[in-house]
């Protein structure tokens, strides 16, 4: 009698199983037009010295109330005069929100739509203490071991750098741009601010100009970082997460500590912290999310591209997977951060009110409202108060099947041969939230590839940039400027 329904339940299995495999023999990265490799002649360690000297500017971005010391900032402006004088001769220039330096490149064709290239000079702060932990001092721009060390290398003067040094080879060949190319150099990108990026977005808008595209910073070329992967990843950014930020304040009675209650004002916002972060909001392999994952995974084993090829059947399994590693986790959702506690003002004093602040990066399929409610149905407890201190929304997610993102991926595979070019998610925040308003189209990437230890030197210690990076950027922005994307 079990026969029948045993020899049903196998065919069953067989054809599942067939279907499974065969959607991901097929699943398999597009064709690929043949590029050639540039080979534009860069003198590297003249780069390098220009690099060295822009690090010696100590263009450092305190967090107020700290004052922030002028005289860098002028001397790194007065700098790039000097230091690039094709530049300062052959294009013309603005000087936006005090500092922040604005160049335009004419192009031929004066009807087209601008595009931009952006990048920013200020730097965060040494962490006090960690000075004796760098191999050289931070603002002394050494080159040594292959690298230019110092503040500011990777984020974000080595791209200022090589923008410079690219716009200088080709003014060098006699070479016009088709379309107008705007160069922006924020000096304040490590605040929130708005005599920086904001001012340049004001000038455009009162001139009633409109970018194609822009590209500032945002992610690199992953060497040995995203697991599964032998070849780099170039991870074009078409959107970057939003921020909010929120004080969660308990209330309880006061008193004092020789006496506590069953439930003081610390232990019930412990309670709500541990809620927040034992329940993180809904992620999910949708959107941009969604395609750079399935991008990234027609590059993998076949034992992957099982996975991936059959979300419907282990979508569940891949999310639960990618959710342990915290740099993956954060491309599939909302992501909670508890940073910062306060409470009572002395040891034995029971505080009346207990505050934490907790950082919240916005996956674009979330708003600042949904998120605090959210927190509000998780905690579920009145006597914890939310206060909003800042919040916005995730960016615009750029086109993908534009000219503009096609140039830069063809410039990649010029430079880079067999990278895997994929779009992504900014998971920090980048001067394209202000580019964004005035462009058709704002992407976020460096062209520069970066290692696991790399990582560790943004906003950390021992921050450095290879000399062969600044060879392969300068190639890069050679290769996306004479792309004529307009």
């Amino acid at each position: 009698m079990l026969k029948k329904p045993l020899l049903g339940l196998g065919a069953v299995v067989l054809v599942l199983t067939g279907v499974v495999v065969y959607r991901a023999a097929v699943f398999l990265p597009p064709e690929q037009a043949k590029v050639e490799p540039v080979a534009h002649v860069i003198d590297a360690q003249a780069v390098a010295v220009h690099l060295s000297q822009a690090v010696r500017f100590a263009t450092i971005s305190n967090q107020p109330p700290a004052p922030i010391d002028p005289a860098p900032f002028d001397g790194f402006v007065a700098w790039l005069a000097a230091t690039y004088p094709e530049v300062h001769q052959g294009l013309s220039r603005e000087i936006l929100g005090n500092r922040t330096v604005l160049y335009k490149w004419a192009g031929k064709d004066s009807a087209a739509k601008p595009a931009m290239l952006a990048a920013h000079y200020d730097v965060v702060p040494v962490i006090p203490g960690t000075e004796g932990a760098w191999k050289h001092p931070p603002f002394a721009g050494d080159i040594a071991e292959g690298y230019v060390w110092g503040r500011g290398t990777l984020d974000d003067k080595g791209a200022v750098i090589t923008i410079l040094e690219a716009v200088t080879y080709l003014l060098k060949q006699g070479y016009k741009p088709q379309q107008t190319i705007y160069l922006s150099f924020d000096h304040k990108e490590e605040l929130v601010d708005d005599t920086g990026a904001a001012a340049v977005v004001a000038h455009l808008k009162a001139q009633n100009i409109r970018l194609a595209w822009s590209l500032d910073e945002g992610s690199f070329v992953l060497d040995g970082i995203v697991p599964g992967l032998a070849q780099p990843v170039a991870s074009i950014n078409v959107t970057e997460k939003g921020y909010l930020t929120l004080n969660l304040t308990a209330h309880a009675a006061g008193g004092h500590s020789s006496m506590p209650p069953r439930e003081t004002a610390v232990g019930i916002l412990a309670r709500a912290i541990v809620a927040l972060e034992q329940a993180p909001l809904p992620g999910g392999l949708d959107g941009v999310s969604g395609e750079m994952f399935s991008g990234l995974a027609r590059h993998m084993s076949f034992g992957k591209r099982v996975l991936f090829a059959n979300q419907w059947l282990f979508g569940a399994l891949i999310e639960r997977e990618l959710a342990k590693s915290p740099a993956s986790n954060a491309m599939l959702r909302t992501t909670t951060a508890p940073t910062m506690l306060s409470g009572s003002v002395k040891e034995n004093v029971l505080p009346i009110e207990a505050t934490a602040t907790v950082n919240f990066r916005l996956h674009p399929r979330d708003t600042p409202e949904r998120v605090i409610d959210y927190v509000k149905n998780t905690i579920a407890d009145d006597r914890v108060s939310i206060r909003m201190l800042v919040g916005y929304g995730a960016s615009r997610v750029a086109a993908v099947d534009s000219p503009a993102f096609r140039a830069m991926a063809n410039a990649v595979r010029q430079v880079y041969g067999d990278a895997v070019v994929a779009p992504g998610i900014t998971i920090a925040g980048t001067d394209s939230r202000y580019y964004e308003t005035v462009a058709d189209n704002a992407y976020r990437f460096n062209p520069m590839m970066i290692s696991a230890q790399d990582l560790a030197g943004f906003h950390g210690t021992n921050e450095r940039l290879s000399l062969e990076n600044l060879v392969r950027a300068t190639r890069f922005y050679i290769e996306l400027i004479k792309s004529d994307v307009r």
